[in-house]
């Protein structure tokens, strides 16, 4: 794919940015959200006209009708607009309302058959299309999507990450799985991938962070939810920030921009930096656990250090260790140091009862 083109026509250095409302919701709303939109310097304008939720019963969208008004903003405010499709139909209302680019949602990504739709309807079209990841880690599945795009003969293509669902319980509404995007920029180093911190976090104050994580990460630029207010939102309001709130995230976050002549290491370090923080997700929800099985054991009035079950844990992980080339020395080091942590947390949360 190193015949893919830039995404939009206009001349930009640094990352891209998209912003806008999760939802139009109405003619007033879309105008104050591409007004602050534009004001914060932001060339490309976000909404969604046709939401596929959940649950039956939730805000779907206004549909069609509000295409009439992101042209408007777009004519007052010179914005290139965005916004989801899922089916053909959809992708035809969008184009012939004059939209310059479209993305696919996790749930289209998801289903072959459903994005081979939208591919078909694609063919002979010069627009810019968005790819989002599927809901599930599987980079392979992500990658089956673009592939089924380009094939279709579009070559304004970009991918976004934004998180995979979960049914465990985490501090973002998406499981990021940082390595997943980073495996696809290491096999398409040519496509323009984004990123997502709101549908990752699925709370305003996660939005700075992860957005600098993103970019410390090699990601080319983000995708963010602001709605002029948010706390009135019809669809996802926890997630969205008013476009000054992100204006001043963009004043903080740093961009280090990489050489063309860039280290070799690079793709490997960021791996090695998704997965290490994916490593101490794992362990403060480990220790989350473990406070749980402490509260059961002081109301049973059990010991808190249970040695046969520790052994027992030892003892498989050390097996599972040697079956993938680990020293046990090593694991036994890690469980031991992860022990004496738990240990340590179910005795505080004991002297605190």
């Amino acid at each position: 794919m190193k015949d893919i083109r830039p995404l939009f026509n206009y001349d930009a250095e640094g990352p891209l940015y998209i912003a806008g409302p999760c939802s139009a919701e109405s003619r007033e709303q879309v105008l104050a959200a591409a007004a602050g939109v534009a004001n914060a310097g932001i060339k490309v304008f976000r909404a969604g006209v046709w939401k596929p939720r959940t649950k039956p019963g939730m805000f779907e969208g206004i549909g069609s009708a509000a295409l009439e008004w992101l042209m408007e903003a777009k004519r007052i405010y010179g914005l290139n607009i965005v916004t989801e499709v899922a089916t053909p139909d959809h992708l035809e209302a969008a184009l012939k309302a004059g939209v310059d680019g479209v993305w696919i949602g996790a749930r289209t990504t998801t289903n072959p058959f459903a994005t081979q739709q939208v591919a078909d309807a694609l063919r002979g079209v010069d627009t810019t299309v968005l790819v989002k990841n599927p809901v599930i880690p599987d980079v392979n599945l992500w990658i089956g999507a673009i592939e089924r795009i380009y094939g279709s003969g579009v070559r304004r293509i970009g991918a976004v990450h934004r998180g995979f669902g979960t049914h465990q319980a985490t501090m973002y509404r998406n499981d990021p799985h940082w390595s997943v995007p980073i495996e696809l920029h290491r096999l398409l180093p040519h496509m323009t991938i984004l990123s997502d911190p709101s549908h990752i976090g699925g709370r305003r104050d996660l939005i700075a962070p992860l957005s600098q994580q993103a970019l410390d990460f090699g990601f080319s630029g983000l995708m963010v939810e602001c709605h002029p207010t948010p706390d009135t939102a019809l669809s996802d309001a926890t997630q969205q920030i008013t476009p000054e709130s992100f204006a001043e995230i963009l004043k903080q976050i740093v961009w280090r921009r990489t050489p063309a002549n860039a280290d070799s290491l690079r793709d490997f370090r960021l791996h090695i930096d998704s997965i290490d923080s994916r490593l101490i997700e794992l362990l403060a929800e480990r220790m989350e656990v473990a406070r749980g099985i402490g509260e059961l054991k002081r109301h049973h009035g059990m010991a808190i250090v249970q040695r046969e079950r520790f052994n027992e844990l030892l003892e498989a992980a050390e097996g599972r260790a040697t079956a993938m080339g680990l020293s046990t020395t090593f694991i036994h080091q890690i469980f031991s140091a992860i022990h004496e942590e738990s240990v340590r947390q179910q005795t505080e949360n004991i002297k605190k009862s």
